[in-house]
């Protein structure tokens, strides 16, 4: 696949669609939301809980099958590729974040944000200088050999954003990244998230029911009832 940056959208969705069967009954969660997210951008997904943020949101991370409609990554249409080349493009060109940090436990905080770089192939040498680097700027640097039950809520959550930027993605997802934080603390979180994300040049989806939090993004979509209904 090529290098992101050949390519203004990183993104780009046509008519994606998500059912479930409940019983006899079909229920429709997508309803053909089309989008395109272009490099660089910060997008804020924003509608209330049980809109279909999540089941979007997986559905671009590549982690469910069962849509219909199309998914173009850097240029490249998702649907044609098998297992092993999703896989593939989730650890090159996608990051997430999500509302509980899902740090390994028994690693520490360097060992959390070094290992997405390890399993791409880089060498420990660089993984660690650029693990150091993520939390420095996060503002973790006396805290990069504690392990997540050392750490505070907000200090897991940093440390979850800067795996997710471990490996540079073209695009990062996160879905309701400060929803598990005190406002405070969420504030802190997601100015440093911001940041690092506009200054690694990568696009974002970030998923949110909060507005202040939405109107800090380049953009707003929202999402209700399955559809994309107003985006400014």
């Amino acid at each position: 696949m090529n290098s992101p940056f050949s390519y203004n959208n990183v993104i780009e969705v046509t008519d994606l669609q998500r059912a479930f069967k409940q019983g006899d009954q079909e229920i429709k969660i997508l309803r053909g939301i089309d989008l395109i997210v272009r490099r660089g951008e910060i997008l804020a997904l924003l509608g209330p809980s049980g809109a279909g943020k999540s089941t979007f949101l997986q559905a671009v991370g590549l982690l469910e099958n069962g849509f219909t409609g199309s998914i173009n990554i850097l240029g490249q249409e998702i649907g044609s590729l098998n297992d092993k080349a999703r896989t593939a493009v989730r650890r090159d060109h996608l990051g997430f974040v999500y509302q509980f940090h899902h740090l390994l436990p028994d690693f520490s905080a360097l060992e959390n944000v070094m290992l997405p770089q390890l399993i791409q192939g880089e060498s420990p040498k660089k993984a660690k200088k650029h693990a150091l680097f993520l939390l420095q700027s996060l503002k973790l640097e006396d805290r990069v050999k504690h392990y997540p039950s050392q750490l505070s809520g907000g200090e897991q959550q940093r440390v979850a954003v800067a795996r997710a930027l471990a490996n540079r993605p073209a695009l990062v997802l996160a879905d309701e990244p400060t929803g598990n934080l005190d406002e405070a603390t969420g504030d802190i979180v997601l100015h440093e998230f911001l940041r690092l994300v506009r200054r690694q040049g990568s696009a974002a989806i970030i998923a949110t029911h909060n507005m202040a939090m939405a109107r800090k993004m380049d953009r707003i979509v929202t999402l209700h009832d399955g559809r994309l209904i107003e985006e400014y």
